[in-house]
C-alpha cells in the first residue's frame, strides 16, 4: 500500500517514519516534506504545496496512493478531504465543514457553549464593535485573552496582563490588520488557570480511540515565559491526566464535541485536538480545538505509539474504532524544538546545521525530527522558524529529558535557540513522588 502525508514539518516527519515502520505500507510520499523526511527509508519527497489540492489529488490517482493523511490545517480548511472523496481516495481528516472547529474560534466557542462543554467565558467582536470590545474588557479582571478568530499558524493568541496591553491588542488585530484576515473577528475570553494539556483522539464519526496523552511547551522562553509560538517542546504521557481526568475529559468533552457535530450533519472524521486547561480542583476546559495532530506533540507520541498506524487510519476511514485498540511504549517521551533566534518573529534562515545524526542511527531511544530544514548540495541547512525536534524515550520524563537534551548540545547551527526546561512541570511531580516515597 502507497501513503501520502501532506505537509512540511516535524509532525508530518514523523508521521511518515511511523506509517513507514508498517508492514502494509511500501512506499510513503510526503508532500513537500523537508530534509528529514528526503533521508527515511521508503519516504519520498515530492515537490507539491500542501494547500495544492487539484495537484495532490492528481498526484494520489497517479501513483494509486491508497492512504492520504494530512498534518496541517491549511489544506482541511480548503476542503482537501471532500475533494479526495470525490475523487474516489481515502483521505483521513475531517471534512471542510467540520474543520470550521479549528478554522473559527468564534465558531468553536459557539459550539461549546450549544453543546454545554467546558471552556471560558467569551465575547466575539468584529471592527464595527471595537468600542464594546474596548467597554467590555474595562469590565473584566486581568489578565485576559484575546485571539484572532481565524488561523494564526499558532501565534494569534495575546495574553495581556494589563488594561493598556489587552485595548492595545484589540486593536492591532483589528485597526492594525496584524493577523491579516484571521483577525477580522477577535474572541475576547477569560483567563483560565491550572495546567495546560494536550488530549488527542482519532474519530471515525461516531467512535474514537484516544492517543496518549501529552503537554505542549506553548511559550518561547523558560517557565513559559516570552510570545506564544506554535510550540517549543513536549513530553507523553501528561501526569496532570490522571485516570479520572482522563475519563472525565472523553465524557465531558471528546464525546459531546463527536455526538454534537454528528448532530448538526458534519460527522468529525480525523484526528481531534482538544487543548485543555486543568484547574486545581482537576476540571477539565478546552482551551481550543484543532483539526488534526498538534505539532510538537506528534513527535514525543509517535515515539511511544506501538501499534501500527496506517492499520488504525484505515479502521478510522472504515468506521471501525470501536472494533480497535491501540497500544502504547511504557516509556515516556519528550521532545525539544530547536527553533532560529528571533522566532515567533523574524528569523535569519539558510544557517548551516552540525552535529545532526544520519536518519539511519535511531537506536530505538533517540530521533531527531526535522521541521524548517532544507537540503543543498548535501549539507542541511535552516528554512523556518522551528526547525528541529530532539526526541527521546526514558522511563521517567526526567530521563527522557536527560538524554534528549544531550543530542541537543551536540546539534548546532549559528543562530539556534532552545529551551532548556521542557517537562519541567513534570519533572516537579516526578521529584515530588520520590520525596514522599523516601519520607514513607
Amino acid at each position: 500500500m502507497k501513503a501520502l502525508v501532506v505537509g512540511g514539518g516535524g509532525r508530518e516527519h514523523a508521521l511518515a517514519w511511523k506509517l513507514a515502520q508498517s508492514p502494509q505500507i511500501s512506499q510513503v510520499y510526503v508532500a513537500p516534506g523537508n530534509a528529514g523526511t528526503a533521508l527515511e527509508f521508503k519516504v519520498k519527497n515530492i515537490p507539491t504545496k500542501a494547500d495544492d489540492v487539484a495537484a495532490l489529488v492528481d498526484f494520489a490517482l497517479s501513483k494509486q496512493v491508497e492512504l492520504t493523511i494530512i498534518g496541517p490545517e491549511a489544506p482541511l480548511i480548503l476542503g482537501i478531504v471532500d475533494t479526495f472523496e470525490k475523487a474516489g481516495l481515502n483521505c483521513f481528516g475531517p471534512h471542510r465543514l467540520a474543520a470550521r472547529l479549528e478554522e473559527s474560534k468564534s465558531f468553536a466557542k459557539s459550539f461549546l457553549t450549544r453543546y454545554g462543554i467546558p471552556t471560558a467565558r467569551y465575547q466575539v467582536f468584529d471592527i464595527k464593535l471595537i468600542d464594546r470590545a474596548i467597554e467590555y474588557i474595562h469590565s473584566q479582571t486581568m489578565p485576559i485573552v484575546i485571539k484572532a478568530d481565524g488561523l494564526a499558524a499558532g501565534k494569534g493568541v495575546i495574553i495581556a496582563h494589563s488594561y493598556e496591553e489587552a485595548v492595545d491588542a484589540v486593536q492591532s488585530i483589528l485597526l492594525d490588520n496584524v493577523f491579516g484576515e484571521a483577525g477580522k473577528q477577535i474572541v475576547i475570553e477569560e483567563f483560565l488557570t491550572g495546567e495546560e494539556a494536550s488530549f488527542i483522539v482519532m474519530a471515525d464519526g461516531k467512535n474514537i480511540l484516544p492517543f496518549a496523552s501529552s503537554q505542549d511547551h506553548k511559550a518561547r522562553d523558560n517557565m513559559d515565559k516570552g510570545p506564544n509560538t506554535g510550540g517549543m517542546g513536549a513530553y507523553s504521557p501528561a501526569p496532570v491526566i490522571t485516570t479520572a481526568i482522563y475519563h472525565r475529559v472523553v465524557q465531558e468533552i471528546i464525546l459531546p464535541t463527536i455526538h454534537g457535530m454528528a448532530k448538526e450533519g458534519h460527522p468529525y472524521k480525523g484526528f481531534l485536538y482538544a487543548g485543555l486547561m486543568i484547574d486545581e480542583s482537576g476540571t477539565p476546559r478546552v482551551l481550543e480545538y484543532n483539526c488534526r495532530f498538534g505539532d510538537p506533540e506528534t513527535q514525543p507520541i509517535m515515539m511511544r505509539l506501538r501499534s501500527d498506524l496506517a492499520e488504525l487510519c484505515m479502521k478510522a476511514i472504515e468506521g471501525n474504532l470501536d472494533k480497535t485498540s491501540i497500544e502504547w511504549d511504557s516509556k515516556a517521551a519528550l521532545g525539544v524544538v530547536m527553533a532560529a533566534k528571533g522566532y515567533p518573529s523574524s528569523y535569519p534562515v539558510n544557517d548551516l546545521i552540525y552535529g545532526l545524526p544520519s536518519s539511519d542511527e535511531f537506536d530505538g531511544m533517540s530521533k531527531v525530527f526535522h521541521a524548517g530544514t532544507v537540503e543543498k548540495e548535501g549539507r542541511i541547512l535552516t528554512a523556518g522558524g522551528r526547525v528541529l525536534c530532539v526526541c527521546s524515550l526514558g522511563d521517567s520524563i526526567t530521563e527522557a529529558q536527560k538524554t534528549a537534551y544531550s543530542l541537543v548540545q551536540k546539534i548546532i547551527w549559528q543562530n539556534s535557540y532552545y529551551r532548556t526546561d521542557i517537562g519541567y512541570r513534570a519533572i516537579a511531580r516526578e521529584n515530588h513522588l520520590q520525596e514522599t516515597h523516601k519520607n514513607n
